[in-house]
């Protein structure tokens, strides 16, 4: 990480354009120069925060995903019950990605620019999540499921809503989606 404000903010400047330019273009379609003309940062710039063109990729992958888990963390924090630390999660989830919609493309592209980088994103996603569903589990507030299994349908269920809507619809999730998504968790699709 750079040591001064100066520093910090030319790297916020290429990771900005990265992202832009990566979730317009695509990966392989933007080049270092792209990055640095939508910067506006001199070509040299680039190479004192990266080495190549995929490490700003990595990076913006890892920090996106980063700031994705502390959201979820500090808005769930004071939820008393698991329940509502999904209801939250959802919410923050789907704001984020409306601020950020360009994570999606770029998450979805990395499994063609480095399938281990895909993966380990959705991986470090989960390890969190399943210690959480274990606990609630422990606490009797979840049913005694399988917390992989679990974990990665309620990621399968926010990442196709949050396609549908916010990729494809190009807006905000309303908030009776996210009741409904709520309801399905709950109650389950069938009738018993």
């Amino acid at each position: 990480m750079p040591k001064t404000p100066k520093g910090r903010e030319t790297l916020e400047k290429i990771c900005r354009a990265a992202e832009r330019l990566f979730s317009e273009k695509g990966y392989y379609n933007a080049s270092i120069t792209d990055i640095t003309t939508e910067a506006t940062v001199a070509p040299g710039a680039f190479y004192i925060y990266f080495a190549y063109k995929k490490s700003v990729f990595r990076y913006l992958l890892e920090d996106l995903g980063s700031s994705l888990r502390k959201e979820i963390k500090i808005a769930t924090a004071d939820c008393r019950t698991r329940y509502d630390q999904e209801f939250v999660g959802f919410k923050t989830f789907f704001a984020f990605v409306k601020k950020h919609s360009g994570l999606y493309k770029i998450i979805w592209e990395a499994q063609f620019v480095d399938n281990a980088m895909f993966r380990d994103y959705y991986e470090q996603f989960a390890e969190r999540y399943i210690l959480g569903i274990k606990e609630a589990q422990d606490a009797g507030e979840m049913s005694d499921i399988d917390p992989k299994i679990l974990a990665y349908s309620l990621m399968g269920i926010t990442n196709f809503i949050g396609l549908k809507w916010v990729i494809f619809d190009n807006q905000s999730v309303p908030d009776e989606v996210i009741l409904e998504i709520m309801r399905f968790i709950k109650g389950g699709a069938f009738k018993a």
